[in-house]
């Protein structure tokens, strides 16, 4: 009899057990990724467990832009997503479609390249292109329309001493952008990393310049927080930022000055980052990484002047629309209570 009670109680037990994990296990995370550099942390909390150490299991989902994952986050088919800001998530928020950024992603900074201007290799050597003013009637590529990178371009038209209109912009993804200039569809680009490296390094476009000198210490791209994700699982949404964020110190870990350094992080980086976008470890190597805040802080200074373009084209409409209010730090902020404050790692 006690025998039978203790075999039935160690069966209670181990159901028991069994039930925790596959509670453990359910706690799914949809996140929409578009896969550049930008995403090294996420893909270092990956490759090293940090979501399953949360007991998260995250799912990527492939989009070509951030700004097509505006929809299916505001519909919560998405949970989480990262890209550039675009008058369609500030839209969205007037129409008190809930989504938050809460942390920072990817940002330009002194002495940091990860996002350049790229001209076309025979408009350079053949002298047709010698500087801004020739972008006038010349086709540039972005990922996408109303992104906060047309502020560049705005810049760029400025620099030239023309107008915005007068640079003709053309929407492709970062493969297709290499294609296009490969094939002369195009004159010029934006482009992040490691694609503008790459292209430079193949022969198809000269870099001329970053965006540091036209938007000074842009923030490029942000993590998204759905509304219904945030508010309905804020403790796996704070264990989501927690595994990130430690992804983003081992990404940090892996840079000096601007540059990969020699240590064990960076040979990490250029592993995973070549799997997710189809370069070899040597082309990672040879680009330039993006500046991410290990603390998940955001410079919101030139997120406003980013509003503010929108605003002045006329792509976001509503004069209330503030930064502050879609920002939410609280995430990022439990997060780090949790982990404490950074320290690099020595390479």
């Amino acid at each position: 009899m006690i025998l039978a009670r203790f075999k039935a109680r160690s069966l209670l037990v181990a159901l028991a057990l069994l039930a925790t994990s596959a509670a453990t296990a359910s706690e799914k995370v949809k996140v929409g990724v578009s896969w550049s550099s930008s995403d090294l942390p996420l893909l270092f909390a990956l490759d090293k467990g940090y979501f399953k150490d949360e007991g998260l299991d995250v799912e990527a989902i492939h989009f070509d832009s951030g700004a097509k994952m505006v929809a299916p986050l505001a519909t919560g088919d998405l949970d989480v997503s990262g890209g550039a800001t675009s008058a369609a998530f500030f839209n969205a928020a007037e129409r008190n479609i809930a989504i938050r950024i809460v942390s920072n992603r990817s940002a330009m900074a002194e002495g940091y390249r990860y996002q350049t201007v790229v001209v076309r290799t025979d408009l350079v050597e053949s002298g047709k292109f010698k500087g801004y003013a020739d972008f006038k009637g010349m086709k540039i590529a972005l990922p996408a329309a109303g992104i906060g990178s047309q502020l560049a371009v705005s810049e760029m038209a400025k620099r030239g001493g023309m107008k915005y209109e007068d640079i003709e912009q053309v929407y492709l993804n970062f493969g297709q952008i290499v294609a296009a200039l490969r094939g002369k569809a195009i004159d010029g680009a934006l482009m992040i990393e490691p694609y503008g490296s790459a292209t430079a390094n193949e022969g198809l476009g000269k870099i001329i310049d970053t965006t540091q000198g036209l938007v000074p210490d842009e923030e490029i791209s942000f993590l998204f927080y759905g509304d219904k994700f945030a508010r309905e699982r804020p403790d796996v949404a704070r264990k989501y930022l927690k595994a990130l964020l430690r992804g983003a110190r081992d990404y940090n870990d892996a840079i000096t000055d601007g540059r990969w350094n020699n240590g064990p992080q960076a040979a990490d980086a250029a592993r995973l980052l070549s799997k997710a976008v189809g370069m070899s470890e040597a082309q990672v190597r040879a680009s330039y990484p993006q500046a991410t805040s290990p603390d998940g802080a955001i410079n919101l200074a030139p997120l406003r002047k980013v509003l503010d373009f929108f605003k002045a084209r006329g792509l976001v409409t509503s004069p209330d629309i503030t930064v502050e209010k879609v920002i939410d730090m609280s995430f990022a902020q439990a997060a780090v209570k949790e982990l404490g404050p950074y320290h690099r790692k020595a390479p």
